[in-house]
């Protein structure tokens, strides 16, 4: 089963109503050092005023972009990381989606708990991203690797 959240952290299972259109933009690198998501973060700031952000709301992305690619650096040691221009009926927004070979999480659930670390950090990492982004969604297996997609709309 893959979780997703909604933006009042309701989780749900269920695909969205919502049909999306085509992708305007999109760019692609693979995460292997700290340049990779200094790199990855201006691009995202790139698409971010593109759109239209509000300062705020590209912070919120840069952030998100950081988060998640450092989780691959600490996790995985290397993967892929993917920015996207979505339109979704009167919406736009970035969709950041990254993914790895690495070791996988082995329960979900529980890495989604404030204050839960598997590495000896604070824990605040994927938890904080479902708190500031609109959609999000995780898939994991133990050993396989994993998949997480962040969506923000510009408000």
């Amino acid at each position: 089963m893959t979780p997703k959240w909604d933006r009042k952290g309701k989780k749900s299972t269920q695909a969205s109503a919502h049909v999306q259109e085509a992708p305007q933009e999109s760019w692609h690198t693979m995460i292997h050092s700290d340049a990779d998501i200094v790199r990855a973060r201006s691009r995202g700031r790139l698409l971010t005023k593109k759109i239209g952000f509000r300062s705020s709301e590209a912070t919120i992305v840069s952030l998100v972009i950081s988060e998640l690619a450092r989780d691959i650096l600490g996790y995985a040691r290397e993967g892929e990381l993917i920015l996207t221009e979505i339109n979704q009926g009167e919406l736009r927004g970035i969709e950041v989606m990254v993914r790895d070979n690495g070791p996988g999480i082995a329960d979900v659930s529980l890495a989604m708990q404030d204050g839960f670390s598997s590495s000896g950090g604070l824990g605040f990492g994927l938890p904080a991203v479902k708190r500031v982004v609109d959609e999000f969604e995780i898939r994991s297996q133990d050993g396989q690797g994993s998949v997480v997609i962040a969506k923000k709309w510009r408000q």
